[in-house]
């Protein structure tokens, strides 16, 4: 059987993380693993040498409750993570999955997940998470290192649990996105959906080819497609389209360059996770 990977912190957006997993579980017949990944900090302690230079007696008794503190700390957060994951198995249960696995797991969360997600299709995390700055909507402080590393999709949760009925393809023609074409064309997860490819840019017959061979390998799998090029800015063309179009899901390449690009230029992918507050499946 086929799995998903979700990625579970105790944040406002763990529990719509659950609820796209199990939609995602319901039209794949996957199963889902839950995945909470504690910092080696957070899970041993941080023991620091505080005694400097006073008496030998009393730097070890010194030490001894230090060492205390942070095995009660580790405690308290091996007990947290627990019951993050049955929180969210609870809620999964709930929603009708009948596969789960909890795994709470102590380390790097990006090298957790990139073990993980060699067995399953799909890798799913909220678009912010516990530690981010909702004021000033901040990603989540691993998810563009997640979406780096990860070989499968990405599914990233909106902060509310929306059914899609439409979903909108920001196709460039490149290999991130025939490898978004190809993925739709053969999963389940899009049965039934319609489909927009769109590709922001200048209409020329060399655009219109890549997008109509797009276009045909998907109604293959029987999808009503419809395709647009429109010229502008990407940021500001997806986000009108999935305004306008009433889109419940979009799907794109992401991060095509590196972090040193993307500061000097900007991310496409990171400013339209900003912008559209629905769910984005991205594809490296």
């Amino acid at each position: 059987m086929s799995k998903i990977i979700a990625l579970v912190d105790g944040s406002i957006y763990s529990e719509s993380v659950c609820e796209y997993a199990s939609w995602i579980s319901s039209r794949t017949s996957s199963a889902v693993d839950i995945l909470h990944v504690l910092a080696r900090h957070t899970a041993s302690g941080s023991s620091q040498n505080l005694s400097g230079n006073i008496a030998l007696g009393a730097r070890t008794t010194l030490l001894e409750e230090l060492s205390e503190t942070d095995a009660l700390a580790a405690k308290k957060g091996q007990v947290r993570g627990r019951e993050i994951l049955n929180t969210a198995q609870s809620q999964l249960q709930e929603l009708g999955v009948d596969h789960i696995q909890t795994l709470l797991r102590i380390g790097d969360i990006v090298e957790e997940v990139k073990e993980f997600e060699s067995e399953a299709q799909m890798v799913v995390i909220g678009k912010r998470g516990d530690s981010a700055d909702f004021v000033k909507l901040n990603l989540g402080a691993n998810l563009e290192s997640i979406v780096r590393s990860c070989q499968k999709p990405v599914f990233l949760a909106a902060r509310s649990f929306i059914k899609a009925e439409r979903f909108l393809v920001a196709f460039d023609g490149g290999p991130s996105s025939q490898k978004a074409i190809d993925y739709i064309a053969n999963s389940s997860l899009f049965s039934g959906l319609r489909c927009h490819l769109l590709h922001v840019g200048v209409d020329s017959p060399k655009t219109e080819h890549s997008l109509m061979l797009a276009k045909h390998k998907i109604e293959k799998s029987g999808l009503d497609v419809t395709t647009d090029v429109t010229n502008g800015s990407a940021e500001a063309v997806i986000g009108n389209a999935v305004k306008a179009k009433d889109i419940g899901l979009l799907v794109m390449g992401a991060y095509g360059h590196s972090r040193i690009r993307n500061i000097i230029i900007g991310s496409t992918t990171t400013e339209m996770i900003h912008r559209c507050k629905i769910p984005i499946m991205l594809f490296r």
